[in-house]
């Protein structure tokens, strides 16, 4: 279950207290909100205060302009007495083919670097075979979908005993899912949070302590991961889909893991090929 950010009322008693919530969150003033979505911060004050009823059309602006996530935009909706305007379509329903061809096409086209793509729960739902190269050794039931890849990075039995920087990895990993429960407000997402935080760390890690053969100046926090007694380093970009009209795809991220150095590189190379 999604909600509004915490303290803010349910949909029931109207856009105007979601809506200030958002704001609130987002840190911006009823001024500011108002220059950047060409109203008056008079009438953001009475829209929140419920003294005026928004029209469909404010309700997305401003929605739009406190960047509130696509699956929220239709509560603000709901609230304000209007059809939600984004359908939520499930990812095997014919209606999404093309678009599931596109993202094989797309992490197949990233080959042999690892590729994925996740939902807003970080579940895959497509990975390449540069992924599954990665999967070496996991026990099978951590592979049973659905999939989830914050689990199997962290997990005490999944990848987290092979990534030889696992402490600032965990790190990265626990901030980005943060800062995804604050633009969400998911309760699963802060559940999912709650058990990765939970597993065990290790005090020291004495494999990171050796200098690299080559000095590597790396130009974003890598990921060191063991793979068949090599050490590959990864870095991680992740894009979204620009301007979704869905709430499923609104939600999917592609994650790319580049090869930070060029021994990476060579590896995956060779053992594609």
């Amino acid at each position: 279950m999604t909600t509004a950010p915490s303290g803010t009322a349910s949909t029931a008693d109207g856009v105007g207290p979601l809506l200030r919530a958002w704001r609130e969150q987002r840190r911006v003033s009823q001024l500011e909100l108002a220059l950047r979505a060409d109203s008056s911060a008079r009438h953001i004050s009475f829209i929140e205060t419920g003294r005026s009823r928004p029209s469909e059309e404010m309700v997305l602006r401003l929605a739009e302009h406190l960047d509130v996530p696509v699956r929220e935009r239709n509560a603000l909706l709901l609230a304000a007495g209007y059809a939600p305007r984004f359908p939520q379509t499930p990812l095997d329903d014919p209606a999404l083919d093309t678009l599931r061809d596109g993202i094989e096409r797309l992490i197949g086209g990233f080959e042999p670097y690892p590729a994925l793509v996740v939902d807003a729960m970080y579940d895959v739902v497509a990975a390449n075979r540069g992924v599954t190269m990665l999967f070496d050794g996991v026990p099978e039931e951590l592979l049973e979908p659905p999939l989830n890849a914050v689990r199997l990075t962290l997990h005490p039995q999944g990848l987290a005993p092979r990534i030889l920087n696992l402490r600032e990895w965990r790190g990265h990993l626990l901030e980005q899912m943060r800062r995804q429960i604050a633009l969400r407000r998911s309760e699963p997402l802060r559940a999912l949070y709650e058990e990765v935080a939970a597993f065990p760390v290790p005090d020291t890690d004495e494999r990171y302590t050796a200098e690299p053969d080559v000095p590597v100046a790396y130009f974003a926090l890598p990921m060191l991961i063991e793979h068949e007694g090599r050490t590959l380093s990864f870095v991680s970009s992740i894009s979204t889909f620009n301007t979704p009209m869905d709430v499923t795809v609104a939600e999917l991220a592609v994650e790319t893991l580049l090869p930070a150095d060029p021994a990476t590189a060579k590896y995956l190379q060779s053992w594609l090929s």
